[in-house]
């Protein structure tokens, strides 16, 4: 099938600063003084990188281990399944949820207890219930940690206590953070600061408060994990939104771990502004339908893309639309029929499927034939209108 490709360029003009000047990281950042060992801002829509200290630093990521941890039992599918509790799981201090072994829990409840309270008991008791052993959920973690492009990481627990041979970087557990704010259920876990679990063989509920005061502290705060151990210092995932944007940060070994985060986030959204670089909806081209009706379908963007740009500053968009010579019916309206690339700069950053715009369908033999002699008829008049 042969493609046909049209490049367009849209410039959005934030203001008439010259291009060069795009997503530069030149927007001073002497209003925040980050003690961080380590430190990372990110969009979440885009994965764009705002700002940046030792990012690529290899070090103890204490309890921001539990992310990785919770992405997983979360991408299982299995969050009503109900885990008894392995005896090994409550080996581990400190236990901080209270499991007790033989216990019976759904796998939902020790994600909450996971992320809430930094659960220790419950990360060994997810580890154990879905891949049998520590060994082995580590092998999981550290192959979905390299599918997300966390390439300097290595886990060799659950949960994050002291090991020379676990680490990882702001950068990669950005990545991994950025993963799990993309799925509604711990998206939802990790911005709740009261939750109430059931607490087998006993007449009242576990009641969890969550470790991450950001959500008190911050207008806006709606996650993600906190952590600690003398090895790795204070540590924080956090993420903020501000109508309907979405930033996350990561600050290792850190002072003031809150201050800092909170420093960085509202950092971002006072210097940086979100611009929806292709809009949903947009008609980007049409395709011929052979032996259908309608004879040609539009094609239109499936969803918007938006970028982030520091304020003041222009984006250079380009973009590159890849849709087929033609298509067979049946087509259905909303299918997939080709792709938007979509570049910032020098730079692809994404693309956006494009579907068609409605339905189209076989013609039938009749009216094929009707189509045909229709065309016969309009050739032989042209003809008969050129004799003497």
């Amino acid at each position: 099938m042969r493609a046909m490709a049209l490049l367009a360029v849209i410039v959005v003009m934030l203001s008439g600063v010259p291009i060069s000047a795009v997503n530069t990281g030149t927007v001073p950042l002497s209003k925040v003084p980050l003690g961080a060992a380590a430190a990372i801002l990110m969009d979440v829509a885009s994965g764009e990188i705002m700002h940046s200290r030792n990012i690529h630093a290899k070090l103890p990521p204490a309890s921001l281990t539990k992310i990785m941890t919770a992405l997983l039992a979360a991408e299982s599918g299995k969050l009503d399944a109900v885990v008894t509790v392995s005896p090994r799981a409550v080996e581990v201090e400190p236990r901080n949820i209270w499991l007790s072994p033989g216990e019976n829990i759904t796998l939902q409840h020790l994600i909450y207890g996971l992320l809430l309270r930094s659960g220790n008991d419950a990360a060994l008791a997810i580890a154990y219930f879905l891949a049998g052993g520590v060994e082995a959920f580590a092998a999981m973690m550290n192959e979905r940690a390299k599918e997300l492009g966390a390439v300097n990481t290595h886990f060799t627990n659950p949960h994050g206590l002291p090991d020379v041979t676990h680490f990882s970087t702001a950068h990669d557990l950005a990545l991994m953070a950025r993963a799990l704010l993309h799925v509604s259920f711990l998206r939802r876990v990790v911005a709740t600061t009261r939750y109430r679990a059931p607490w087998e063989n006993r007449p009242y509920q576990r009641i969890w408060h969550n470790t991450n005061r950001l959500l008190q502290l911050m207008p806006g705060a709606d996650g993600i994990k906190t952590g600690w151990t003398r090895a790795a210092g204070r540590c924080l995932a956090s993420s903020a939104t501000r109508q309907g944007w979405q930033l996350l940060a990561i600050v290792l070994d850190s002072s003031d771990h809150y201050g800092e985060s909170r420093a960085l986030l509202e950092w971002g959204f006072t210097y940086y502004r979100r611009v929806v670089i292709i809009e949903r909806g947009l008609y980007m081209g049409a395709v011929r339908v052979r032996g259908g009706e309608p004879a040609a379908l539009g094609a239109v963007t499936a969803e918007e893309l938006s970028w982030v740009a520091p304020r003041g500053h222009s984006l250079q968009v380009s973009t590159a639309v890849h849709l087929p010579h033609d298509l067979r019916p049946p087509i259905a309206a909303g299918s997939v029929i080709g792709e938007l690339s979509v570049a910032v700069g020098t730079r692809e950053v994404g693309s956006v499927p494009l579907i068609a715009d409605q339905a189209a369908y076989p013609t039938s033999w009749l009216r094929r034939a009707l189509h045909r002699a229709n065309l016969y008829l309009r050739f032989l008049h042209r003809a008969l209108l050129t004799l003497p």
